[in-house]
């Protein structure tokens, strides 16, 4: 029995198969999706004052960015206000969003794009997933004048 402390820091320096929790999220660059979430508010802000589409399920905000701006990934961002509800609400309409950007947007948005998706009160949450699905494409179509 080896017990020594360096014998249990050679086991502990092996490297750990699972991806951090950071690598599984919507954020899939490398993995065939080209999805990456917005983080910084300016991007926020930007994509606020670009184009939109109101759906009953929610709002998308939509910018084209700039050649200058690094990467021609689609990003996406996601926001619920305090008037979804309390934050178990808010948190599971994020998740829902997040869950339809990961569906819908690799096929029907294009790169070199900012999209945020806005939560609405009540409909977010209760809205049938299909019904969301197709409420994202007509809108990711109507953003992008088909």
């Amino acid at each position: 029995m080896d017990s020594t402390p360096e014998a249990a820091a050679s086991d502990r320096s092996v490297a750990d198969p699972t991806p951090d929790r950071a690598a599984s999220a919507v954020s899939e660059a490398g993995a065939g999706g080209g999805l990456e979430t917005l983080r910084k508010r300016a991007d926020f802000l930007r994509a606020a004052s670009a184009r939109r589409q109101g759906m009953p399920g929610f709002l998308l905000q939509a910018r084209r960015r700039p050649e200058g701006e690094a990467g021609q990934a689609i990003r996406v961002g996601f926001t619920c206000s305090r008037k979804i509800g309390n934050a178990v609400v808010r948190n599971r309409a994020k998740r829902r969003l997040r869950a339809l950007a990961r569906e819908v947007m690799p096929a029907a948005a294009r790169p070199g794009w900012d999209y945020v998706l806005v939560g609405r009160p009540g409909a977010t949450v209760s809205r049938d997933f299909a019904e969301l699905r197709a409420d994202l494409a007509a809108a990711l179509a109507r953003v992008h004048g088909k």
